[in-house]
């Protein structure tokens, strides 16, 4: 870091480190109270694309961030209508798309020759760079839970097509209760037939989170942006880049050639499960990299889930304590061994409560062995026993518990839910969501009936 100011990249599509040239970025002066309907307040930041401003839009009544393009850059002759053009790229790539964590686009437009794109204000914004150093990591539930959301949002985004291909510490915000918002779509590509490919292809990204095909300038699918994620994971757990390298030109041979520092030589205190999720994500052959976000997502689902178990427990005595309930009598041996490598086994205390009145979850539970108490408003009304489940409106559609699960005895359980079950195959879902639906049927059937001889 220069002491005269922040440096930034500007990425061009050039197929040489010539690409990556570094400016000053002042703060501007001169730019007009108000652009298109939007009044300009204050400067509030600098990009890599642009300078940000505090906004505000009186028709809807709302603080937005406007991200105005840099002068200077726009006017340059050999590069000004390509800078230009990538600019409005975040606005054509990340305006399409609508997820709680992506940073979301209003608005993009040219008053005079200023060019600006209007944004959600995030208030008192930080991002993910700044718990990359190691004195200030976060808790490990909390990176975990970050990068789970960051998957999800990238798995979102994959499915409408858009590849980011600059995900890294400083394209991810922070709100202040520690929600993630993906940020920065400026060097984005849309994989589709009719795309303009002028974006496509040459060095573009930020080079300690490339993957190897980028720094090789080879064909990029959306597992690059799931490589640069396992990066950004790797430095909020240690502190440290994965591949470390003394120089650009040691770092880029690295992640190129050679595998990753493992986390177990940099703390000692991860669980191994861990690992093999960073080691997935940092794969530089992509048929053993993770195919989507979704199953990186899953992994992590999967393991913090395990964390809060009070008991591991073998996949065979799991089979065979599973294998005789009603529940899963639909299921053929394959089917139920490859079920229960994507469900989470628990074991849970007498007076644990399983779940909560009131809190909200999309889990579904079935019930291994042991008894459990169903309270309402802290009063038992039921009780269930091996075989039978709960939380079945939780899992169709997430939404607020309606009882307290207390373990009557010690319990295991099976935790289930719908973004695992998508890791299955389609025969396996099918035959799930079979014995599921004559779960829920039973159920209502059931209270009909209690109903009817209670009136």
């Amino acid at each position: 870091m220069n002491a005269a100011g922040p440096i930034y990249h500007m990425q061009f599509n050039f197929s040489n480190m010539d690409a990556f040239f570094h400016v000053h970025v002042p703060m501007a002066t001169d730019i007009p109270k108000r652009l298109g309907k939007y009044d300009v307040i204050e400067p509030i930041g600098k990009g890599s694309m642009g300078i940000v401003y505090r906004g505000y839009d009186p028709y809807i009544d709302r603080p937005v961030a406007i991200k105005v393009a840099i002068a200077d850059f726009l006017k340059d002759k050999q590069t000004g209508e390509r800078y230009k053009k990538m600019f409005f790229n975040e606005a054509h790539t990340a305006g399409k798309l609508q997820h709680p964590n992506i940073l979301h686009i209003f608005d993009a437009g040219v008053e005079g020759d200023t060019c600006y794109i209007v944004m959600e204000l995030i208030e008192g914004a930080d991002t993910v760079k700044t718990h990359t150093q190691a004195n200030n990591l976060l808790p490990l539930p909390k990176v975990a839970e970050i990068i789970f959301k960051c998957a999800k949002a990238l798995d979102y985004a994959h499915s409408q097509e858009v590849v980011h291909r600059d995900i890294k510490p400083s394209n991810l915000l922070l709100t202040p209760d520690k929600d993630v918002k993906v940020a920065d779509f400026s060097i984005a590509h849309v994989n589709r037939a009719d795309a303009d490919l002028a974006l496509a292809t040459g060095f573009v990204g930020s080079p300690r989170y490339m993957s190897p095909e980028q720094i090789q300038e080879d064909t990029v699918n959306n597992q690059a942006d799931l490589f640069s994620l396992g990066i950004v994971m790797y430095e909020m757990l240690t502190g440290r880049h994965p591949f470390g390298g003394d120089s650009f030109s040691a770092l880029v041979y690295q992640i190129v050639n050679e595998e990753h520092t493992p986390l177990w030589e940099v703390r000692q205190d991860l669980p191994e499960e861990l690992e093999r999720i960073i080691a997935r994500s940092l794969q530089k052959d992509l048929r053993h990299r993770y195919q989507t976000g979704l199953e990186m997502a899953a992994d992590l689902s999967r393991l913090f889930s395990h964390l809060e178990a009070t008991q591991p427990i073998s996949p065979q005595v799991e089979f065979e304590e599973v294998r005789p309930l009603e529940f899963f009598a639909g299921l053929p041996d394959p089917e139920l061994k490859e079920l229960l490598r994507a469900v989470v086994w628990e074991e849970h205390p007498q007076g644990h409560d399983i779940i909560t009145e009131g809190e909200m979850g999309d889990w579904f539970y079935v019930l291994v062995h042991g008894t459990v108490a169903v309270k309402k408003g802290g009063t038992v009304v039921g009780s269930l026993n091996a075989g039978e489940c709960f939380g079945e409106m939780g899992y169709l559609n997430k939404t607020r518990r309606s009882a307290t699960i207390t373990a009557s005895s010690p319990v295991g359980v099976l935790k289930i839910n719908a973004m695992l079950m998508e890791q299955l195959s389609r025969d396996t879902q099918l035959h799930f969501h079979q014995e599921f639906l004559k779960t829920v049927i039973k159920r209502l059937s059931i209270t009909t009936a209690k109903l009817v001889s209670g009136s």
